[in-house]
């Protein structure tokens, strides 16, 4: 069996008749990070859905290897700091599955990445309590604590500053290295460059046709 885990094939997507997304082709292998670039309104957000299977294209084909478990970390929305959760169980959702209780491996991964975001203080503290990157990190480490094979992260270090940034790239590219892939749009040249590969979309007006492109790793 091959590496790869998700492949998008000329998939072309439309809100109400309005094309976002044309000719997009993708392959994302194990142990791979692909960074989704291009200027708002490119359709990032979009192919991340597709990609999670939260939304299906118009056009092309959107495939996930038999079995993989996908975690997705959508953009924030305000309706987030409405629930009344700690950020501990917040995150816990990360580990929940049906009729299981979380067991002490769960309760270890918590708290571990609790630990990696600087998260452990705020453990008690409700959701919207918290400070908009520290919201930001709790979500991350939802997605994070997950035993996924792919992980899907629209903007994960949106409203973060540079050292929580770096806390999110190292946990990245840990689940890289231990054999998952990572797809995440950035619309920050740094965050991509920290990636194996890139793919750019174009904007509106744009008819350059989407490419990846490999970089080199320092």
């Amino acid at each position: 069996m091959g590496t790869e885990i998700l492949t998008v094939e000329n998939v072309a997507f439309r809100y109400a008749g309005t094309p976002v997304l044309r000719d997009v082709s993708l392959r994302v292998d194990a142990a791979c990070t692909v960074a989704v670039t291009g200027a708002n309104g490119s359709g990032k957000s979009t192919l991340l859905h597709l990609l999670a299977g939260v939304e299906q294209p118009a056009e092309g084909s959107v495939r996930r290897r038999a079995g993989c478990r996908l975690a997705l970390l959508p953009q924030r929305t305000s309706g987030i700091d409405a629930l009344p959760l700690t950020v501990a169980e917040c995150v816990q959702i990360g580990r929940f599955r049906p009729r299981r209780r979380l067991d002490r491996d769960d309760r270890l991964a918590v708290g571990a990445i609790l630990e990696r975001l600087d998260l452990a203080r705020l453990a008690r503290r409700r959701l919207r309590e918290l400070s908009g990157g520290q919201r930001q990190r709790a979500l991350v480490a939802q997605a994070l604590v997950q035993a996924a094979d792919v992980f899907v992260l629209d903007e994960p270090t949106v409203g973060l500053d540079a050292e929580s940034r770096r806390r999110v790239h190292d946990l990245l590219g840990e689940r890289a290295r231990a054999g998952a892939a990572v797809v995440y749009a950035s619309h920050d040249t740094a965050d991509a460059t920290l990636a194996d590969r890139t793919l750019r979309l174009p904007g509106a007006g744009d008819r350059t046709v989407a490419d990846t492109t490999p970089l080199i790793r320092r």
